[in-house]
């Protein structure tokens, strides 16, 4: 049974916006003839790398919510020029919309049991999966969904 991780996606408004910042990034390295790879640094390193490894994602937290995830690929520690240690997260760099799940802020990332996950609104047979994220949001907030 995969183990999920659960991260705050700062500085994105939307699923967008991380779908945007994702392409950039990728576009930056094609440029510098690097191997377009999508990774996300974060400090600490997963004890349970393994568990993570067998079919697990990062799901991100946007605005407040659980929003979105991408299939973990990878998990490298390293340390960096300064001589701290880091932990490369590299991802799949198609982001899959989840049913939204409020999510209060917190620090670092946060593991979360496969039992516990959101399903993909792909999934979802209902008007939720074709619905724009910002209306599904404020559904979401005012308790309608």
């Amino acid at each position: 049974m995969p183990l999920h991780l659960v991260k705050l996606c700062v500085g994105a408004d939307s699923i967008a916006d991380l779908e945007g910042w994702i392409a950039g990034r990728l576009a930056a390295a094609r440029a510098r003839k690097l191997e377009p790879v999508h990774a996300h640094v974060t400090r600490m390193v997963p004890r349970r790398a393994g568990e993570l490894l067998d079919g697990g994602s990062l799901f991100w937290v946007i605005k407040g919510q659980i929003a979105a995830r991408q299939t973990l690929l990878g998990v490298t520690p390293f340390v960096d020029a300064d001589g701290v240690g880091r932990c490369r997260l590299t991802l799949e760099p198609i982001v899959a919309p989840v049913v939204p799940v409020p999510r209060r802020p917190f620090q670092g990332w946060r593991y979360l049991e496969h039992a516990d996950a959101p399903p993909d609104l792909s999934g979802i047979r209902d008007d939720r999966a074709v619905m724009p994220e910002p209306l599904r949001r404020e559904l979401r907030g005012l308790g309608l969904l």
